[in-house]
Formats: structure tokens, sequence, C-alpha cells
């Protein structure tokens, strides 16, 4: 072997596994046009009207008809007030919400108890040896997504392939109420044939190193060698060039770890404006930050604590589709919530920021080598 040249071998695919993911379609708002019919066929947006909280707050997420306007989840609820005046605004029933989603993962029992669930509105199942003994997981997608709308009267989209990132891939790929399967023989084109900003997990600050680097396509992105992309995306490069190989050997976990990460803080004198409140939030957001970044995780759910000088104590929650990157965004979040729920004439005793429905940073756990040296009638 050359002095100084290093060889990577070529990773293999393992497709051995059957895997679903399940995702419910506009959840939240489906289930507000469930529970209200006269709210099909108009713009539903989930979060407070901006005309109620000055201009704060952020959208969990809007129906198919309010998407349509440019609306989508994590916008501000000012911004999609801009883009759709005419939206009906709904705080969100989250209690209704969870029940629902038990009553869906009661669903997904009786097929596997091989099941990870990501969110209150989607997961992944293990369908490689099943309850049913059913070989086509093609079929018992179709099945899940039959009983989903009879039981529970609400649509939800079902990818179908041999490993988790696939499977998310599809499940987005023929919305609402879809089935995309995505067999092993045709997943290389089916991600060499996809935007880069559709590849799950990659940012948009990542998107636009990639199209500065002429990366528009998965195409682009799997002409690029092992080096070349360690050397644009250091640890992330490694596992972009194994998954626009079709390559994620990442089990569905069942136990999953369901600690949370926070901090709260006791106030000698009480919070008496909102700057101060504010200040604090950011403060907090920061040190969440940090202990997220120590421990290797990341999350979706950030819960808002307050205490007020009468020992008033309430919280609240939001879920996003997709994991805080930064103390910025938890920080926004939490500040969101504040002016949601907060008041400030109660006085404020304590302050807590907590991040749930953590996962670990899986690429940042990689050790690389570098440094050691729909089509419904295919079935997979």
């Amino acid at each position: 072997m050359d002095i100084g040249i290093l060889h990577f071998d070529e990773p293999q695919r393992d497709t051995s596994r059957k895997i679903i993911h399940i995702d419910m379609d506009a959840f939240y708002a489906s289930v507000e046009e469930r529970e209200n019919p006269r709210l099909k066929g108009q713009p539903v947006i989930i979060a407070r009207h901006p005309k109620e909280t000055g201009g704060k707050g952020v959208v969990a997420t809007a129906n198919y008809e309010a998407r349509k306007y440019g609306v989508h989840s994590a916008m501000s609820s000012q911004k999609a007030y801009e883009l759709c005046p005419n939206g009906i605004f709904i705080p969100g029933n989250f209690d209704l919400y969870r029940e629902i989603s038990a009553q869906v993962r009661e669903i997904f029992k009786r097929y596997t108890d091989m099941i990870e669930p990501l969110s209150l509105d989607e997961a992944y199942l293990d369908v490689t040896q099943n309850k049913i003994d059913m070989k086509s997981a093609t079929l018992l997608a179709k099945r899940i997504q039959y009983e989903v709308w009879n039981e529970v009267h609400l649509t939800c989209s079902a990818g179908v392939s041999y490993n988790k990132f696939i499977a998310k891939l599809a499940s987005d790929y023929q919305k609402p109420s879809g089935t995309t399967v995505i067999p092993p023989d045709e997943a290389l084109d089916f991600l060499k044939n996809l935007p880069i900003e559709k590849f799950y997990g990659v940012g948009k600050k990542t998107v636009e190193r990639m199209h500065e680097l002429k990366i528009f396509t998965g195409e682009d992105l799997y002409q690029l060698d092992q080096m070349a992309l360690i050397h644009y995306f250091g640890r992330m490069g490694y596992s972009l060039y194994r998954k626009v190989r079709g390559i994620d050997d990442a089990p569905v976990r069942v136990s999953r770890e369901r600690k949370s990460i926070g901090r709260e803080y006791t106030y000698n004198q009480v919070l008496r404006t909102d700057e101060e409140v504010i200040a604090e939030l950011r403060r907090l957001s920061t040190k969440v930050y940090e202990s997220l970044v120590s421990h290797q995780k990341h999350g979706k759910t950030v819960v808002l604590k307050i205490r007020y000088a009468d020992f008033e104590t309430i919280t609240k929650r939001m879920t996003l589709p997709n994991y805080l990157m930064n103390e910025k965004d938890i920080f926004f979040y939490a500040e969101s919530m504040w002016y949601e729920i907060g008041k400030i004439e109660n006085e404020v005793r304590l302050l807590g920021v907590t991040i749930t429905n953590l996962d670990p940073i899986t690429f940042e756990n990689i050790v690389l080598p570098l440094w050691e040296q729909e089509n419904d009638s295919k079935r997979p």
C-alpha cells in the first residue's frame, strides 16, 4: 500500500429487514377537522392567532389547504397570518392529540412490538417478523392505514423499505394517504433522483453549503467520494456517504430513552417585566443547549415551566417535527410560549426550560476510519 494513502472498504447494504414508517397526515389539524367537520376545505392553522399574542407564537402544523399558501410548521404565526389572512387559527388540544396518538399506537401493536415512536404523529415499525406472519410489508402497511382510517377516522401515509432512512423518505413522497414502497433494487435510483433538501437530516445551512458545491440531487452527492464528503461536512459527511448509497443499519429502538435535559431557577427577587423574563429565558436556553451538546443529545419537545409569586405553577410544551439545532431555536420556542401563556402582572418566582423527546446525535457517535487508522405492486 502506498504510504500516506488511506483506503476505505466500500460499505455493504443490509437488505434483510422490512421497515414501515407511518406518518399521520397533518395530524393536529386533521384531528380538529374530525372534531369539527365545518373546518373541512378551509385553511386550518394550529397556533394562537397573532392578534391575540401581539404577533408572537409559532405554527405547530397546518392542513393541506393552508399549506397551499406556504404555511408550514415551525413558522411564526405572524408570518402564517400574512400568507393566509383567512386561515382559521386554533390553539390546539394536545391532550386530545396524545389520546388519539395512543389509539393509533395500539393498532400498531396488533402487528409488531418493534415500534419506535418519533413523536405523537409518526413511528417506525420493524415488521420483518410480525404477529400475523404476513410476508408482504406493503400489504401490512396498507392494512394499518385502513384500520387507522376505519377506527380513528384519520389518514396516514406509509413508507416501506429495508431501512429507517429510506422508509421515512418514502412516507413523505406521496402525501396525503400515500403508500410508497422502495425495494432494494430501486433504492439507489430513488435516492439519486431526490433533491438534496429532501434528504432527512440535511438542514438549511447544509443545503446552502451543498448548493455552493454544486450538489443539488442525490446523484450529485453520490459522485463525491468519502474523503471529499468528510472534508466538506465532517462527521456528517461520513453518514451522508452511506445514506446516499442506501445504507442505514440503525435498528428500530423499542426502548427509547425518555429522559429530559433542562434548567430551572428560583429567583430571590421576583421578575416583574417581560424584559427580565426574556433575558432569563435566553440564559436558560443557552444552558440547556450546552448540556444537550455535552450529553450528545437533541430533542423535539420544548417545555416551559412558570411559577408565579403566589406559587401558581403552569407548564406548556411544544413538540416540533424536527430536532432543535441550537440555543436560538430553544429560546425562540420558549419565548413564544411565554408570550402565549405568561402573565407578568402575577410576578414570576421561577422559570424552567426543558427539552424532552431526546435522541442521540447519531452521526456524532460514529468512529471514523479516517481517524482510526410507489409502486404498490412491488413489495420488499
